[in-house]
């Protein structure tokens, strides 16, 4: 994901935005990148997960993007998580050591004070609580951070994800509508 972003002025002076995630970065705790569930691992992005990745983007039915989209998206995940202390992790399942998605948090249409949680896992792995587990541990790193509130966006379409998000404690805040006509749902949830 690329995002544009003006930095906001102070007395005058045009901020850059790394002045602002220095500023805002060091009010948290860096989010632990190691999380274990039960079932489940998640740990930082290797090249390992090109190929998963693509699948997994690829499944989303929006074409095949090239190995080379891939790799850029892993390394601009990488970069953020450096700069921000926050991360989408890959998930796999402990015992058969396999990648089904990814869970994490991102600045995303949120803000590094109040991160959105995140998660995208392949169809075959629906349905088998595999992204409450992970998004449960992900809500217990971003406690131990110290944010207070996290938000979650979602297409009014995603029943499934949706759920996840309720049995999480998530509530919804306002729906906003996109440039295509389909609806965001906003939610939010305070920590603990």
């Amino acid at each position: 994901m690329t995002f544009r972003l003006r930095a906001p002025s102070s007395a005058g002076r045009q901020r850059s935005w790394e002045d602002v995630y220095t500023c805002a970065v060091q009010n948290y705790q860096p989010m632990a990148f190691h999380l274990s569930t039960e079932r489940l691992r998640l740990r930082p992005w290797a090249e390992s997960d090109v190929d998963e990745l693509r699948a997994l983007v690829t499944e989303r039915g929006n074409g095949v993007p090239s190995v080379a989209d891939i790799r850029e998206r892993i390394a601009t995940q990488l970069t953020s998580t450096a700069q921000t202390g926050i991360a989408l992790l890959p998930i796999c399942r402990r015992l058969e050591a396999d990648f089904i998605g990814y869970c994490g948090l991102l600045v995303g249409r949120a803000s590094i004070d109040e991160p959105e949680i995140a998660f995208e896992l392949f169809q075959r792995a629906h349905g088998r609580g595999y992204a409450t587990e992970a998004a449960r541990a992900v809500l217990d790193a971003a406690i131990a951070t110290g944010r207070t509130r996290l938000w979650s966006t979602v297409g009014s379409w995603n029943t499934r994800s949706l759920r996840v998000l309720e049995k999480l404690g998530f509530e919804r805040d306002h729906v906003t509508t996109k440039d295509d006509g389909s609806e965001v749902v906003w939610l939010t949830r305070v920590l603990p």
